[in-house]
Formats: C-alpha cells, sequence, structure tokens
C-alpha cells in the first residue's frame, strides 16, 4: 500500500483555550496532507484548475478522535487511496504523534468541472501517477 505521509506542527492558533487542538484542525491537517500527496505527483491544483479545468472538492467526512493533539506537537498526516473511481477518490487519513494514533478518518475527493462544479472525469495523465488501490 502506497501511503503518503506529511509533517504538520501544532501551532497556537491551532488550540482551544485548553492547548487542545480544536477538532476541525484535524481536518486542515489532512487537507494538506491531500494537496502535498498531489504535489508529490508532480500535480499543482492551481495548474489543474487553469490547464484542465478541474478542482477537487471534498464530498464526505468522517473522523474517529482517539487522543487529543496539543500545542507544539510534532505530528504527522498519513493519506492513502483506499477506493479509485472515474470522478472521485477515498482516501483513508491519520494524524499521528510519534507512533500514537490521535485521529483517523476517511475523505473522499470529487473532481469536478471548475466552472460548473459538476462532476468530471479524473485527468488521464493524474490516473497514470495515482496507484493501484489494493
Amino acid at each position: 500500500m502506497h501511503e503518503f505521509r506529511w509533517p504538520v506542527r501544532v501551532y497556537y492558533e491551532d488550540t482551544d483555550s485548553g492547548g487542545v487542538v480544536y477538532y476541525a484542525n484535524y481536518l486542515k491537517f489532512m487537507e494538506r496532507a491531500r494537496t502535498e500527496w498531489l504535489r508529490s505527483l508532480g500535480f499543482e491544483q492551481d495548474r489543474l484548475v487553469r490547464d484542465a479545468g478541474i478542482v477537487f472538492a471534498v464530498t464526505e467526512a468522517e473522523l474517529r478522535f482517539l487522543r487529543p493533539g496539543r500545542f507544539n506537537d510534532a505530528l504527522t498526516v498519513t493519506a492513502r487511496i483506499v477506493e479509485r473511481r472515474r470522478a472521485s477518490l477515498r482516501f483513508a487519513q491519520a494524524v499521528y504523534r510519534e507512533n500514537e494514533l490521535l485521529c483517523e478518518g476517511s475523505v473522499r475527493i470529487a473532481s469536478l468541472d471548475a466552472a460548473r462544479f459538476s462532476p468530471r472525469p479524473i485527468p488521464e495523465a493524474l490516473l497514470r501517477e495515482i496507484p493501484d488501490v489494493d
């Protein structure tokens, strides 16, 4: 299985008044990891809009919170494709502090026509770079 890993530092702005990572910020961390995964394959989202006329949008997200992240923690966010369709990808994602699992979830992104926001197939050039799902 091809798992992408991305480091994230918890800043003060990521936490609530108790110094714990605010729950919605785990979605932001996961978004960053997916963006960096795409970049690692040689695709920039602004160029996909300009050259291919597509954008990606989250259509489903399900998270499970297990342990709190805290201010100044060094985290690792993972992203692994578990389902590949013509116009969408589903990722299994997780956030770790060292080897301790803090949050895990499933996120589906859809490929959309940038002008109409209707489903559009993922470009072939990108599909060729995406590993097969086991």
